[in-house]
């Protein structure tokens, strides 16, 4: 197994001038460039010999080796078919011990690569539970990968994602500042941030901060619809994250095809105020309105739930 590359920035230059690579910025590729952040991450993700770990965007493969140095059997998404390639050269042993193994256990520091966008991927179904998830994701692929890994049949155990600061925060808020990102995760999983990355931690500097988020999907929460009324829950969600900061009486009978003496009814039964905003609304709030009010059919932007989801 080969060793990464130093990491300081000039380090990782040097590696991508000498495999003749240069940063994708359509792609987000700022690549990890300090070893102090590498370690906290590893600490965080606590990966053990034979875990299976999907890692998306391996981009050179820095934290790629730290979770094969510590045993992980891990299952690789790269789009970049020069990174591919790179990884293809530097990992060819766990390579060879991954693919010596297409069925059962995948042995310690192993490697299935898998080339392409993850995005087109079913990533829940990739690996058999149980298995985590450690990535540095590329930003503009945040939400949707989110709604992949904990809307899908087979969720991970845990997810150490390293996401731009805003959207940790975001997706961490508590009822006051939530967004609909919020609401989403949140039902699914607990959350929190880990810790704030600086922007000096990656080469080239991304223009925002960063932070690692772990991600603990719920299993078996008594809180969780029947997947055939989840829709329904968030489109109620999602129209009422249209007007965040206008009172949630005026914005769901203008958002939705509801009369105003409903809306005003099922309020009342879940105890929540018709001029509260929908940023404040607690999971719990959501689920108590969505039962109050019962089916509410398509709404007055017609838009589905994938659509919304992409604008999170």
């Amino acid at each position: 197994m080969t060793a990464p590359p130093r990491l300081d920035p000039a380090a990782i230059r040097r590696t991508l001038r000498e495999a003749g690579l240069r940063p994708r910025h359509r792609l987000s590729q700022n690549f990890l460039a300090d070893v102090d952040v590498l370690e906290a991450i590893l600490a965080e993700a606590g990966p053990t010999p034979a875990r299976r770990i999907l890692e998306i965007g391996p981009g050179l493969g820095i934290l790629t080796g730290g979770l094969l140095a510590a045993g992980a059997a891990v299952t690789a998404i790269e789009l970049d078919h020069a990174l591919v390639a790179r990884l293809r050269a530097q990992q060819a042993e766990a390579l060879a011990l991954g693919e010596g193994s297409p069925d059962g256990d995948p042995p310690a520091g192993s490697l299935r690569l898998i080339e392409g966008d993850a995005l087109d991927q079913d990533l829940t179904r990739l690996l058999e539970q149980p298995y985590d998830v450690v990535a540095n994701l590329p930003y503009h692929i945040t939400s949707p990968i989110l709604h992949a890994l904990l809307g899908g049949e087979s969720p991970p155990e845990r997810a150490v994602l390293m996401v731009q600061r805003e959207v940790a925060e975001r997706i961490a808020a508590p009822p006051g500042a939530m967004s609909y990102l919020s609401v989403f995760v949140q039902y699914h999983a607990r959350v929190r941030v880990a810790f704030r990355v600086p922007a000096a931690a990656f080469e080239p500097a991304p223009a925002v901060e960063s932070a690692v988020i772990v991600i603990e999907p719920r299993e078996d929460d008594p809180q969780h619809l029947p997947a055939s009324d989840e829709d329904e829950l968030w489109r109620l969600v999602q129209a009422a994250f249209r007007e965040r900061r206008k009172m949630l009486h005026n914005v769901l009978v203008r958002q939705l095809a509801i009369p105003g003496v409903r809306v005003n009814a099922a309020l009342a039964t879940a105890g929540i105020e018709a001029d509260r905003r929908p940023q404040t609304l607690a999971v719990d709030e959501w689920l108590a309105l969505h039962r109050a009010l019962g089916a509410i059919g398509p709404d007055r932007r017609g838009r589905s739930p994938e659509q919304e989801k992409a604008q999170a």
